[in-house]
This record gives C-alpha cells, sequence and structure tokens, in this order.
C-alpha cells in the first residue's frame, strides 16, 4: 500500500524522530502482516496505524484496516483480541470512523472495535483525508501527548484538538482537519 500512501513512511519516520526508542512502540510496516500485527496489539500498549481503512456497509463486521501484502485485518478479528496492555489507538486510515448511513445512530466501524476491544482512547478518521494531513496531525499530536516525556491517555483528546488545530491553522479546509475524532477517555 506504500505506493499509494506516499506520506505513510514520512509519517512513521516522523514516529520514530518524535518517539525514539519508546517501549509502547514498534514499527512494522512491510512486515505488518496480520500474525505480527496481532501479537504487536497484544504486547504493546498504543498502536498506530497508517494506512488505508475501509468501511464495509453489507457487513460492518468485515471493516477492515489494509495492511501490507493485501492482507485485511478485520473489525471481526480486532474485537476478538485479547489486549492487557490497551491503551491508545490512533488509526491514520481514512473511513475508520465512518459508521453506516442507513444506521447513523448505530456506530460499528473500527474505531469503536478498537474500544470493545480494550483501548481506552482510540483516535480515528470519518472519511477520506489528503495524504499529507496524516503525518502532520501524528506528529503534533505525539509531540503534545511525549511533552512530559511520559506520555497520558487521558490527554489525547487535547492532545488531536492541539495538532487538529494546527492543521486548521495551516489554512486548510473544513473538510481536510474535521474528519479527526476522537473516542474514549
Amino acid at each position: 500500500m506504500e505506493g499509494d500512501l506516499p506520506q505513510s513512511r514520512r509519517e512513521l519516520e516522523m514516529l520514530s524522530t518524535t518517539l525514539g526508542e519508546s517501549e509502547v512502540f514498534e514499527l512494522l510496516e512491510e512486515n505488518a502482516c496480520i500474525a505480527n500485527v496481532r501479537k504487536a496489539m497484544e504486547e504493546y500498549s498504543f498502536v498506530h496505524f497508517a494506512c488505508h481503512g475501509e468501511q464495509n456497509q453489507v457487513d460492518p463486521t468485515q471493516s477492515a484496516l489494509l495492511l501490507s501484502h493485501g492482507t485485511h485485518l478485520t473489525l471481526e478479528d480486532i474485537v476478538k483480541l485479547k489486549l492487557p496492555h490497551a491503551q491508545l489507538a490512533f488509526l491514520s486510515a481514512c473511513q475508520t470512523a465512518t459508521g453506516d448511513t442507513k444506521l447513523p445512530e448505530e456506530y460499528i466501524h473500527l474505531a469503536a472495535g478498537m474500544l470493545v476491544a480494550g483501548y481506552q482512547s482510540v483516535i480515528a478518521i470519518m472519511w477520506s483525508i489528503q495524504d499529507e494531513d496524516g503525518p502532520i496531525v501524528a506528529k503534533e499530536f505525539y509531540q503534545y501527548l511525549w511533552k512530559d516525556m511520559k506520555p497520558d491517555v487521558r490527554q489525547s483528546a487535547y492532545a488531536l484538538h492541539h495538532a487538529v488545530e494546527k492543521l486548521r491553522m495551516q489554512s486548510k479546509s473544513f473538510l481536510q482537519w474535521v474528519p479527526f475524532i476522537h473516542m474514549g477517555v
């Protein structure tokens, strides 16, 4: 998927630079197959996905994060995981909080699935975004969250507000900064 999302490499490099050798992250990149991602999700407290996402309107449990080599991590897979360390999931992937237009009162999407799986806070995207906006929001988000060198997941909503405000200040259109949402604590 890297060819489709050229800024995802920049986003991962920014994460590595901002967070250094953090104990809460593992960068998988081209090794992001389902087995490796599941293992990392079970081991680490924070996860960050810089990939494509898709909402399945027919069967929302088949909504998925599109991983490397054409593999799909579905909502059905995610809610079955045992995640004893889960704190924050950052879904820098389009349609991860889209929901169903036919059932707007029912929130069956990847972001909600991350909450069901045990993550305390989830950052997600309601619709497609510009590829270059993901790294901007991620950088500002993590710099804010890690400002005291010890992240506090309870600050994630404030961190997202800070990051989106930075994107907005760059004269981005309303449709570019609005789709980023926070769910959870």
